[in-house]
């Protein structure tokens, strides 16, 4: 995990090639918070027997107890047609917030200059799906907004993440029609002294 980098071995590939894949920083605070629940083995999700992972199966036998009829083989297909071009939106703001703890309110940060912001939005329309059981199957319409690392000020006080937000008209341009290989890139912070602390929404 120094390297930020998680390598499948070549053998473990249908292909028999190493695959490399880059860990952005919230993935690399996943992983290492799953260090606390772990048994003290080098496996990061361990099973039921000491420095054994989790079986393959494990999350294909929970979405079936959960009661749906789906193959979590599609989940990764699924999530590049929700981030292709035509689910992506900009969500504009003035000033965003995050929480400061139990009972302490929210801090909320504004940009230190003049140009618009917005969100990198995700949505998908007209989603079908049972999302509590006691309202049975309801159509929605869901939104989202891509996260990364925080940025100094964030960090102060959400050490974890913060809004990926975009303030150029050449990445409202990409994130609106780019490829998901140019429009991930985009998925950063801004740069440190680009916000400031506020005691409201502006």
């Amino acid at each position: 995990m120094d390297n930020r980098l998680w390598v499948i071995p070549a053998a473990r590939m249908k292909a028999k090639r190493a695959h490399r894949v880059p860990l952005s920083a919230p993935a690399l605070t996943i992983l290492n918070e799953a260090r606390a629940f772990g048994d003290g083995s080098k496996v990061v999700f361990p099973g039921t027997r000491y420095g054994v992972p989790l079986s393959d199966m494990t999350l294909s036998k929970l979405v079936k107890e959960l009661g749906f009829d789906a193959d979590v083989h599609g989940f990764r297909t699924s999530f590049r047609t929700w981030v292709g071009p035509a689910h992506r939106c900009l969500v504009p703001l003035t000033s965003f917030a995050e929480p400061l703890g139990a009972g302490r309110g929210n801090q909320w940060f504004a940009t230190t200059g003049d140009a618009p912001m917005f969100f990198a939005g995700i949505e998908v329309r007209g989603w079908l799906s049972v999302r509590k059981v006691k309202d049975g199957e309801t159509t929605d319409d869901l939104f989202a907004f891509l996260t990364t690392a925080p940025n100094e000020e964030v960090g102060r006080v959400h050490p974890k993440a913060m809004p990926v937000i975009l303030t150029q008209p050449d990445e409202w341009e990409r994130w609106l029609s780019g490829p998901w290989e140019l429009a991930a890139k985009l998925q950063r912070p801004l740069p440190d002294g680009a916000l400031r602390l506020v005691a409201r929404a502006v």
